[in-house]
């Protein structure tokens, strides 16, 4: 699935769409998507996982859930688009991915503020709404897109490692100090992604994800699936402190 970060990069690799008009749509996606013909794009934005293609009078919204993937500019893959569109040069292809049709203005659907990756991000809001659930384990809460739009199961298991979290630690135990460290190193990680996933060294990078042995201990690491979410963890039960 991809996470923020990597939404940030497509909205990049698509800018010289901005101001083009679509001659063809193709897809199976059962939205109405020939309403995009002949359409001018506006702007393309981006919520956390969620890619927004903006036009005029409404917005079509990509998310690629656990296995979308796009090609741009001619390159295609050896299954059907969701939705294919087609300029008077270039076109976009995106795939396995959900496609929605959005009428309402988009700040009325969406808080900016909790997107980690963007000028708006607020981690006061973000503390505030960590506050009202002391009950929530942090991998949970680090998924949560409410609270941190655009952390995926990577960054959660390298801001825990970052900051010698457990991930079945409680909201409400963890110290002060601790939850802004938390709250820091979400946004911070997700740039460092940015940066490493441009330059292709991404898992270079890992301390944790999919790792077996804990740099800082030399010993295993636990992979377990944990919490609401049962998604992946990898962490350290000797510097990751269990709150």
């Amino acid at each position: 699935m991809p996470e923020g970060p990597s939404i940030v990069i497509l909205k990049e690799e698509v800018q010289p769409f901005i101001g083009k008009k679509i001659i063809k749509v193709e897809g199976n996606s059962k939205q109405d998507i020939q309403r995009l013909s002949f359409k001018t794009i506006i702007d393309f934005k981006s919520w956390g996982k969620h890619f927004l293609i903006c036009f005029e009078d409404f917005t079509v919204k990509i998310h690629f859930m656990l296995f979308g993937s796009y090609k741009i500019n001619g390159q295609k893959e050896d299954r059907a688009p969701r939705l294919r569109l087609i300029f008077d040069e270039g076109e976009m292809n995106f795939y396995a991915c959900s496609v929605k049709i959005l009428e309402e203005n988009l700040d009325e659907i969406y808080d900016w503020t909790s997107d980690v990756m963007t000028d708006a991000w607020n981690a006061k809001a973000a503390k505030e709404k960590l506050k009202s659930i002391p009950g929530t384990l942090v991998c949970d809460a680090l998924l949560d897109q409410n609270i941190f739009t655009g952390v995926g199961n990577i960054i959660k298991n390298e801001v825990l490692f970052r900051t010698r979290i457990h991930p079945e630690s409680k909201i409400g135990n963890i110290p002060q100090k601790k939850i802004n460290e938390l709250i820091k190193e979400a946004r911070n990680y997700s740039f460092d992604f940015l940066e490493w996933k441009k330059q292709f060294v991404l898992r270079k990078h890992w301390l944790a994800h999919t790792k077996k042995i804990c740099p800082r201990c030399n010993i295993p690491f636990v992979k377990k699936h944990l919490g609401k979410t049962n998604r992946r963890s990898f962490y350290c039960e000797n510097c990751q402190v269990l709150y």
